[in-house]
């Protein structure tokens, strides 16, 4: 075995492995020598990919699939007490384990850079593995998104480094004890485990509470949210970066150039400038807090600061799907408010005179809900829109919540909106609207990022 595999992983079962955080922790276990097995809904990429590192992958959820010499099954919040491997293993006696508990016995003796928010996890989980990567730091991490490059969401690394995200959708993040955390930001979300914005500080105050004796937590000197917990906290280290004058980690400028950025900041009286090769300001903040948070590790800011270029993206992050007929295509991830605004005005910075068409896809009847007034308003930021019906991944229907109440919120904003109930006809519709020179983001965490190909093919008929 190899050294820091914790028994109870030698041969561990994911019940949805091919999800991004379970399949991380997967690919991690089996780089580390562990006899891995699991099983999904469907095929995909990822379970292609995992097969190519040793683990068994099973299509579909049966009782068969666990092996009676499992030494646990690893769960995520989103799997229900009903489904056959999991009664199994209560048959079998088989331990189940929270997808959370296994990041952090993968962390245990490590030094953890834990990156916690609303939004904004991905980008700087990413942007630190690449560029502590490009430094030759050998980082492990765990990442809920692929990269460009290396083209992966999780690596066992050789280094002392993890590099992971912490989600607090459910709360998981708090079983990580981190060297250094991050947190970009507190807003209001995940309203089925949160039901107010107290319960939201009080999670995030037991997470920074977690941090090591003689940690740092880095965190938001702009964001009301961020600002808000660094009040109620106590005793804890604190780094602050942003544009507000009294940041510990001051951003001077963020210069769009295309679809990069130049970034300007000051740091312990030095002032460094550097590229982040994504555009936006969203996107510079999240560069300068992994910048903040490498150095709160030791690593020196002017070698960590040109290492961040080595960032390309991640997957659906403002991706660039391709080209055809003049018209760019490209995929966001955006689902929340906050996040659609960001990336609506990163395109707008980058695209100069050209239009912006939006496919977008709500995601979960609970968020459109509580923020779907919101999320039209967003839209009112793009020259011309797609709504789809509502993603509702592992939500039931609500009744009366529907993607009529963005639809209506966005009109009201003066945006152009147009409902689109048939997935099949999106791409005809785009095809139509769009002309040379035009950007078309497909927006959401669903399957909307299926249509980006197929607007770029009826572009090119």
């Amino acid at each position: 075995m190899a050294p820091g595999l914790p028994s109870a992983m030698e041969r561990p079962h994911f019940i949805g492995i091919g999800g991004a955080g379970m399949s991380g922790i997967a690919k991690i276990l089996a780089q580390r020598g562990a006899v891995v097995a699991g099983s999904d809904a469907k095929e995909s990429a990822t379970a292609e990919a995992l097969r190519a590192l040793g683990v068994t992958v099973h299509i579909g959820h049966a009782a068969e699939h666990l092996a009676d010499d499992a030494s646990c099954v690893v769960v995520s919040s989103a799997i229900r007490a009903d489904n056959p491997e999991l009664e199994r293993a209560a048959e079998l006696g088989i331990p189940v384990v929270h997808r959370s508990d296994a990041l952090a016995a993968l962390m245990d003796g490590l030094r953890p850079i834990a990156v916690a928010g609303t939004h904004g996890k991905t980008t700087t989980t990413s942007m630190l593995a690449v560029s502590l990567s490009a430094l030759g730091l050998e980082p492990s991490y765990a990442i809920g998104g692929d990269l460009d490059a290396p083209g992966s969401n999780a690596l066992h690394g050789d280094g002392e480094i993890f590099v992971a995200e912490a989600d607090e959708s459910d709360r998981s993040f708090h079983k990580y004890a981190p060297e250094v955390a991050i947190v970009l930001n507190v807003e209001l979300d995940h309203h089925a485990n949160y039901a107010s914005m107290d319960e939201i500080y009080e999670s995030f105050e037991t997470f920074a509470g977690r941090i090591v004796p003689g940690g740092t937590l880095v965190i938001s000197a702009d964001h009301e949210g961020a600002r808000e917990l660094t009040r109620r906290l106590d005793g804890v280290r604190v780094v602050t970066y942003g544009e507000s004058q009294d940041a510990d980690v001051r951003v001077l400028s963020v210069i769009a150039q295309g679809l990069k950025s130049e970034v300007t900041v000051v740091l312990d009286g030095q002032e460094l400038t550097f590229t982040v090769s994504v555009p936006g300001r969203h996107y510079a903040h999240n560069a300068v807090a992994a910048l903040a948070a490498g150095v709160a590790l030791g690593i020196p800011a002017v070698e960590l600061a040109p290492a961040l270029a080595a960032y390309t993206g991640v997957k659906r992050r403002l991706q660039l799907k391709g080209e055809a007929a003049g018209v760019q295509v490209i995929d966001s991830y955006a689902h929340h408010p906050t996040e659609m605004t960001a990336d609506l005005e990163a395109m707008r910075a980058a695209a100069g005179d050209a239009r912006i068409l939006v496919v977008f896809q709500p995601h979960l009847f609970s968020r459109t809900q509580e923020l779907g007034k919101e999320m039209g308003q967003s839209l009112a930021l793009a020259d011309a829109s797609l709504v789809l019906d509502i993603y509702p991944a592992r939500e039931d229907p609500i009744p009366g919540v529907t993607s009529e109440l963005i639809i209506e919120a966005a009109r009201v904003a003066g945006a152009d909106v147009t409902p689109v109930h048939d997935k099949g006809e999106v791409a005809s519709v785009m095809a139509g609207m769009a002309k040379p020179g035009d950007l078309v983001l497909t927006m959401g965490a669903g399957d909307v990022t299926d249509l980006g190909p197929q607007i770029l093919d009826r572009l090119s008929k």
